[in-house]
């Protein structure tokens, strides 16, 4: 699922209902807005322990700045259908699907997840404010749709001890609970739902809960998870592992369809890497007929990963004098891709995997291009002056480990 682009600009800043954990355990200080609200960047001074707590223990994150809504009703299950890519109507009570929804262009506007709650009760997230959309696209229909967004704080606990520490404190086992499915739970007493779910690409849960029960729960994490190198975690490593695991970032990767200025900063989901997620056995949804037409003629660029290849990188340093300039944070900024010096791309973020050991980014190639192996070059600058340097389109996700799917039973 995506969390969404963190710079969002919004009026009226918010603390989570966390704030009075999280501002006490953040030793840097640093905070971002997301969603309207102020959120941790990293706790200790330097990122590393927090990207290495995903990847090797266990990490804490808020996402109770994700954008949540409630549909409920008669018709809710229609009305999803409509405005989302997926079949909702094969999703059952307790599963989760990852979608994104377009414009009538076939354009990308969110991407998110659909919770199934009950027959007729469905929870959507999604990374920018969705509800005048929703409510437009539910006109005439017998449908309630209610923001949920401040009504229900959540926690990520990512990382491959995040079953072993949530099996010392509910009293049914996560065993068997599948990827991107959810179940009621209750932690120690607390009601909360969790799904197997997250945003690093690892074996994680995202946890559900009233704002109420919000510091209770989080200080039950922290004691349990201790024996499990438990460890608080801002955006900084977020955006690391989120890249590692191939997943896309509003504002960053794309552009909304509904702030587009120019119609090429406009992306389909077959142009994200997203056609998977088309489902055109459906009868109708919004931007169906645009992306059938898509569909049959290919698009025009796909979403890849790279990897900058490292002895050619480390060729231009060495030739000024200096070691390889390896960025210590997941970078941001459209960065030209080339072929025999014409541009057939750009990437749009990307970040040294101290886990790998290779320096990976996402990137928007034309088609033609985007083949696995195909060899491209990469702008760079050494020293103040451009350089190109060989990169190499690769599998994506970069890490895409067998616990993330796996259950022990």
């Amino acid at each position: 699922m995506s969390y969404g682009n963190q710079f969002t600009a919004h009026t009226q800043l918010r603390l989570s209902p966390f704030f009075e954990r999280t501002s006490k355990l953040n030793e840097s200080q640093e905070w971002r807005r997301w969603g309207g609200y102020l959120s941790a960047t990293k706790y200790d001074l330097v990122h590393d322990n927090e990207y290495f707590a995903i990847r090797t223990k266990a990490a804490l994150l808020d996402i109770t700045p994700l954008q949540k809504y409630i549909l409920e009703g008669p018709e809710a299950q229609h009305c999803l259908d409509r405005l989302v890519t997926r079949n909702i109507g094969i999703c059952k009570v307790g599963q989760v699907m990852y979608t994104p929804w377009c414009d009538e262009a076939g354009k990308q506007i969110d991407d998110g997840t659909v919770q199934r709650l009950g027959d007729q009760k469905f929870r959507i997230t999604s990374a920018e404010p969705n509800l005048e959309w929703i409510l437009q696209n539910a006109s005439g229909m017998d449908v309630n749709v209610v923001d949920d967004s401040e009504t229900t704080a959540a926690l990520a606990l990512q990382g491959p001890n995040s079953r072993a520490i949530l099996n010392t404190i509910d009293s049914d086992s996560l065993d068997s609970l599948k990827f991107f499915w959810m179940m009621e739970a209750r932690l120690n007493d607390i009601p909360v739902a969790i799904s197997r779910t997250g945003y690093t690409g690892d074996l994680g849960y995202e946890i559900w809960m009233d704002p109420k029960d919000a510091l209770a729960v989080w200080d039950l994490l922290m004691e349990k998870g201790k024996p499990y190198g438990i460890t608080p975690t801002g955006l900084h490593a977020l955006d690391m592992v989120r890249i590692e695991a191939g997943l896309i970032l509003l504002d960053v990767d794309y552009v909304s369809a509904r702030h587009a200025i120019i119609e090429s900063r406009k992306s389909s989901p077959y142009e994200l890497g997203l056609g998977w997620t088309v489902k055109m056995k459906k009868k109708d949804f919004i931007g169906k007929k645009a992306l059938e037409l898509e569909q049959a003629r290919g698009p025009e660029w796909e979403f890849v990963g790279i990897e900058i290849e490292w002895n050619e990188l480390e060729d231009h340093f060495r030739k000024v004098g200096l070691p390889p300039g390896l960025p210590s944070l997941a970078w941001r900024i459209s960065t030209p891709i080339y072929k025999n010096n014409e541009q057939v791309g750009y990437a749009t973020s990307g970040t040294w995997s101290p886990i790998l050991k290779r320096y990976i980014a996402l990137a928007h190639v034309k088609s033609e291009y985007a083949g696995l192996g195909t060899q491209l070059d990469f702008e760079l600058k050494v020293e103040h002056f451009r350089k190109l340097t060989p990169i190499k389109v690769v599998e994506s996700p970069f890490f895409n480990p067998e616990r993330k799917r796996s259950c022990p039973l």
